[in-house]
């Protein structure tokens, strides 16, 4: 299995003349370096591959133990070009990504190994809160049926790590292809679901501290958590 960490965006809504995953957190640590060590006490760091774009020296500097994937569009195109770039260079592995502003308890991925070693797809989902703004999904037959930001009714959301087993990773980047520039790679998967029958599970780490940073106020939340 290989891990990528999509890490290409600019991040303005931050404001930082920065990438995003080099926020700094008040416990010392940046986004990205919470992000390496949680990921290394479970997995091998010779298999984080990242995704890199807006001022990529300064995540590669910060990071040289790294594997690092350019892409060299990432001012006009978004999640699901990112990932292609990576998913293309291990069509015949397992792949476990996380989104660059993703700031998780360790112990969170204790609950995705099992999905991990059955070879099950899924999305980390958190059930407790639905907010407007974030990506949102609905269920049919015990899994994904829908998942995107406009979601109606949705369950619970998204919390920006997943899994595609190397089964479904083909029929993955073939819809990834599909996408518009301007996609999340959630609609990727929406088009896995419908037009190849791939079945995504919805793994619940609610009990889990886990938040994405976009704004201000996200930011403040994850300084007050993750002290």
């Amino acid at each position: 299995m290989k891990i990528v960490i999509l890490a290409a965006g600019i991040g303005s809504r931050l404001g930082n003349p920065f990438p995003k995953p080099l926020t700094p957190l008040k416990n010392g640590k940046t986004i990205m370096g919470m992000q390496v060590e949680n990921l290394s006490k479970h997995f091998s760091i010779d298999d984080i591959h990242t995704v890199v774009g807006f001022k990529k020296d300064l995540i590669m500097e910060r990071f040289p133990e790294l594997i690092y994937i350019y892409n060299p569009f990432f001012d006009r195109t978004n999640t699901s070009k990112s990932l292609l770039k990576a998913l293309t260079k291990h069509k015949n592995n397992a792949v476990l990504w996380l989104n660059g502003d993703v700031v998780f308890d360790a112990e969170l991925l204790t609950i995705l190994q099992p999905y991990i070693q059955k070879k099950s797809s899924f999305v980390a989902v958190n059930t407790s809160k639905v907010a407007e703004e974030e990506v949102k999904y609905t269920l049919k037959n015990g899994f994904i049926d829908e998942l995107s930001k406009t979601v109606q009714n949705g369950l619970g959301e998204a919390v920006g790590i997943n899994f595609i087993a190397a089964k479904d990773i083909n029929s993955f980047i073939k819809r990834l292809k599909e996408c518009d520039d301007n996609d999340y790679f959630e609609r990727g998967l929406e088009l896995a679901i419908e037009k190849d029958g791939v079945q995504i599970s919805a793994v619940d780490i609610s009990q889990f501290d886990c938040m994405e940073v976009d704004f201000r106020e996200d930011l403040d939340n994850a300084n007050h958590i993750f002290q």
